[in-house]
């Protein structure tokens, strides 16, 4: 059965997804959602994902999964070759923290819908991204460099490519796209870089989409 990803295409929720359908080697068809342009508010689009938000992964069965930490763990327990977590139950534990920080404290409020309501606010689009997009990574940042110092080796944990990794490429890589100076993260940025190398993740790379644009 033809699997079809609703996805958009720097948009990091999706990238991460896109990651991960790579490590396990998963072919899908790719349909791009315009965020930018509302698609995902739109009544066909929410007819997919009432939330109207991406990723939305249909399995071609009338069977639709959306969330991307829950697209990447249904992605582990159903294609356990090759692994996206740990063995241990501890290191589970904290390759799903480090995911966490990045999914739950980070993202959720510099998605597009944050600052569009920002905007509504009045905020100019400098202020949106120095003083709150700016801000938000930079806390979730702080948190998550000693975790990866501590733990990382080729990857964000160890030697092997898990779930931390989906999510800490593309929010590195959004980290970059808002002009964040990174320097002050090495070892969550020396992680992110070395695994940006694996073809996986270079596959899954915003500029690779069918719906990217030039910049």
């Amino acid at each position: 059965m033809a699997y079809t990803l609703h996805s958009a295409w720097r948009a990091t929720a999706p990238y991460r997804v896109r990651i991960g359908l790579a490590l396990k080697g998963v072919p899908y068809g790719y349909h791009a959602i315009d965020l930018l342009a509302g698609q995902q508010r739109e009544p066909e689009y929410r007819a997919v994902n009432p939330q109207g938000l991406t990723p939305a992964l249909d399995l071609g069965d009338g069977t639709i999964l959306t969330q991307s930490l829950a697209i990447l763990e249904w992605l582990e327990e159903t294609r356990p070759n090759p692994p996206i977590l740990p063995r241990s139950a501890l290191d589970r534990a904290m390759v799903r923290r480090m995911a966490g920080i990045i999914c739950c404290d980070i993202h959720p409020l510099n998605n597009t819908r944050v600052g569009r309501k920002l905007t509504e606010l009045g905020v100019p689009p400098e202020v949106q991204i120095k003083d709150w997009i700016h801000a938000w990574i930079r806390d979730g940042f702080d948190a998550l460099e000693p975790l990866v110092a501590k733990h990382c080796g080729q990857f964000a944990f160890g030697d092997s490519a898990t779930i931390a990794d989906c999510c800490l490429v593309p929010q590195v890589y959004s980290a970059r796209r808002f002009k964040l100076d990174v320097a002050l993260w090495p070892a969550l940025v020396g992680a992110a870089d070395r695994a940006a190398e694996h073809p996986a993740f270079q596959a899954a790379h915003p500029n690779k989409q069918p719906d990217a644009k030039p910049l």
